[in-house]
């Protein structure tokens, strides 16, 4: 059986304009900070300062992902993308994760050759301290801000966005603590906060790559959302049984395909009724994009 109506799409508007706002919001705490961390750091002597430089700045190129994805992923379907868009949010996650861990894999680099040479290890200056204090507290908010906002939205791609700012909060904590150290004398705590900010990058966006690679390859939802689909179906009248029920991810939204069983005895128009309020059952409280169903007569 084809779709069962037009193509149901998630309230769109709500999310784009809020994916929008917030991501502007972030992209112009990143350039603050990218261009105090970058410059203070230069002017302290501060690798790690650097690197958490380096690191906002990755920041700003994954918001450009971001404001990208959420201007795409808003297109309903078309002749080349009859189930619509709503992976280049997916393909977005997948991109800002490969981000983080070539940005982490650089700042190990750069961590090494220095430790190698320990002696050329200068001190550092006071100003990249407070600087590094600043820097946590504002991806602290930021992180905190973007979150709520991807959960009232429902959002996988400002989720990574928003886990990406907290990445950067632990990050300048690392920083604050190595140029404590610094100052207190131990002129290796430097480096060795920038190695183990690159580090953390990389098991993040680690994590993002392969959520979002296993998603783009039509990876099935999880048992407890499976389950509800399956509950939702089978409490509906009529519905005597389901065999080979099929999830995909598409974006933040499922793709369901069912055979239910019926009645054999029933009229076309009668098992279509029980197909269309099965799939209604399942789209009303849950983030189902659409329900495909094959009537079985039994």
């Amino acid at each position: 059986m084809s779709p069962l109506s037009d193509t149901h799409l998630p309230d769109t508007p709500e999310r784009q304009t809020a994916a929008r706002r917030s991501t502007w919001v972030s992209v112009w705490v990143n350039l603050l900070l990218t261009a105090a961390q970058l410059v203070i750091g230069v002017f302290a002597h501060s690798q790690a300062l650097v690197a958490d430089a380096i690191h906002s700045l990755s920041d700003l190129v994954s918001d450009g992902i971001v404001l990208f994805a959420n201007k795409h992923s808003s297109k309903g379907p078309d002749a080349d993308h009859p189930y619509g868009h709503l992976r280049f949010e997916t393909a977005a996650t997948l991109g800002i994760g490969l981000l983080l861990a070539i940005v982490g894999l650089g700042m190990l680099w750069r961590s090494f050759e220095r430790l190698q040479t320990p002696d050329l290890i200068p001190m550092v200056h006071p100003a990249a301290f407070y600087v590094a204090l600043l820097a946590l507290l504002s991806k602290e908010l930021l992180f905190r801000y973007l979150l709520r906002v991807a959960h009232r939205v429902r959002s996988t791609m400002l989720v990574a966005n928003a886990w990406h700012a907290r990445s950067d909060a632990a990050s300048s904590l690392v920083v604050a603590l190595g140029i404590g150290a610094n100052l207190a004398g131990l002129p290796l705590a430097d480096p060795l906060a920038a190695l183990i900010v690159g580090l953390m990058i990389i098991r993040m966006g680690w994590k993002f790559a392969w959520q979002a690679f296993n998603d783009l390859v039509d990876r099935a939802v999880d048992d407890d959302t499976e389950q509800a689909i399956r509950d939702r179906i089978l409490s509906t009248p009529g519905v005597r049984g389901i065999h080979d029920l099929r999830t995909r991810k598409m974006g933040d939204m499922v793709w369901v395909e069912v055979d239910i069983e019926m009645d054999g005895r029933l009229t076309i128009i009668e098992g279509h009724a029980i197909a269309v309020a099965a799939r209604e059952r399942v789209m009303a409280d849950l983030p189902v994009l659409d329900v495909m169903t094959h009537f079985d007569p039994v």
